[in-house]
């Protein structure tokens, strides 16, 4: 054979090979695009004990992998305890997956196991992990000593410890006087009442300033010109009463018109006659819808003031006096009003809020 046949030959098998390596070469590449590896934590368990099987698969960002699925077992002694939900990494400026899938398994029956290759498919083509082993072993028992082998002990109640208790006890103290203040504030604002009394410290009046005090209002307020007679008379009759009682001693609150004026004539030598007329008039207008006249309205006003005058104690002009401490209710303003819903809302939830959260506490100890 000539020398140029047979560089001719091998400028053809060059070419041949070439285009074969060029045909061959993506399906190379493309098979080894996708690679899978499985690792186990543990190589040896005892019976009982958990590891965890982790599978990872590398492979094309527009490629989808579909891994094993077990229900309750991976082979004959392993059980499944847990299938952990995947875990997804972009690689190499996102062109490339990396998926972890991890399974939690136990074995409750000493042995070697040889656990087979985990199959993932990847679009059509399945890839295979390595294979896998797992020892399981007994504990060791000592068998020349029977005596100490012992059952399964009962559940055992944990011991008390302050520490458990203590948020329960403090919530449980802080909510009783939240609860006595909420009650405390639902009784003033049904009463229309304020928060807080109002004290107030006056000097002590002697009875007749203090009944023409009340007769001065009664005058300047002028009800009876306002069709409102038996409200009159109960006002005046009631300040006359008050009066008797403080000046005389006797409880004049609780006696009948005649009966106050029985007691009159017994320690007071003066003429009575125009009380009597006056205690009659108010009776008949309280009890008889009697309708007095505009003059009998004055004239038994004038002679209320004339009774307080003519009976006074004279000593006690010349008393010095006496402070006394007496309680002054007032009606809330409408902003207090508001307060006061307000704080009974944010009470009742703290109250609430206390409560929902002992009850939490004490189902997490007890269940």
């Amino acid at each position: 054979m000539s020398n140029y046949t047979l560089l001719k030959s091998r400028k053809f098998l060059i070419a041949l090979g070439c285009s074969m390596l060029f045909s061959f070469a993506p399906q190379k590449i493309a098979a080894q695009s996708v690679t899978v590896d499985a690792t186990i934590d543990s190589l040896q368990i005892m019976i009982g004990e958990q590891a965890t099987i982790q599978l990872q698969v590398s492979l094309d960002a527009k490629q989808k992998a579909v891994f094993p699925h077990f229900t309750d077992s991976l082979i004959k002694g392993i059980e499944v305890l847990e299938v952990a939900k995947p875990d997804t990494q972009f690689l190499n400026n996102n062109q490339r997956l990396l998926i972890t899938q991890k399974y939690i398994i136990t074995s409750f029956d000493s042995a070697l196991y040889y656990i087979p290759p985990f199959s993932i498919m990847v679009g059509k083509q399945v890839y295979k992990s390595k294979s896998l082993a797992l020892k399981v072993y007994s504990p060791k028992v000592d068998l020349a000593h029977p005596d100490q082998f012992f059952p399964q002990k009962g559940v055992m109640n944990p011991p008390f410890m302050w520490s458990d208790w203590a948020g329960v006890i403090f919530l449980s103290i802080l909510a009783i006087p939240l609860m006595f203040l909420i009650i405390y504030f639902i009784v003033r604002y049904r009463d229309n009442k304020p928060i807080i009394k109002h004290i107030k410290i006056e000097p002590k009046l002697p009875p007749h300033q203090l009944a023409m005090k009340e007769i001065e209002r009664i005058k300047t307020e002028k009800v009876w010109q306002k069709g409102r007679s038996k409200e009159y008379y109960t006002e005046l009759t009631d300040t006359l009463r008050t009066y008797i009682q403080d000046r005389f001693g006797f409880n004049a609150m609780e006696m009948t018109s005649s009966e106050i004026i029985d007691k009159l004539m017994e320690v007071e030598a003066k003429d009575i006659r125009d009380l009597k007329e006056l205690f009659l008039t108010a009776d008949l207008v309280k009890f008889a819808k009697h309708d007095p006249m505009m003059n009998e309205n004055d004239s038994n006003l004038l002679n209320a003031i004339a009774f307080i005058n003519d009976t006074k104690d004279e000593e006690s002009l010349d008393k010095k006096p006496v402070p006394t401490e007496i309680t002054v209710e007032e009606k809330r303003s409408r902003r207090a009003k508001t307060l006061l819903i307000f704080g009974i809302v944010i009470l009742s939830a703290s109250v609430l809020a206390i409560l929902a959260h002992i009850v939490m506490r004490l189902t997490d100890m007890f269940l």
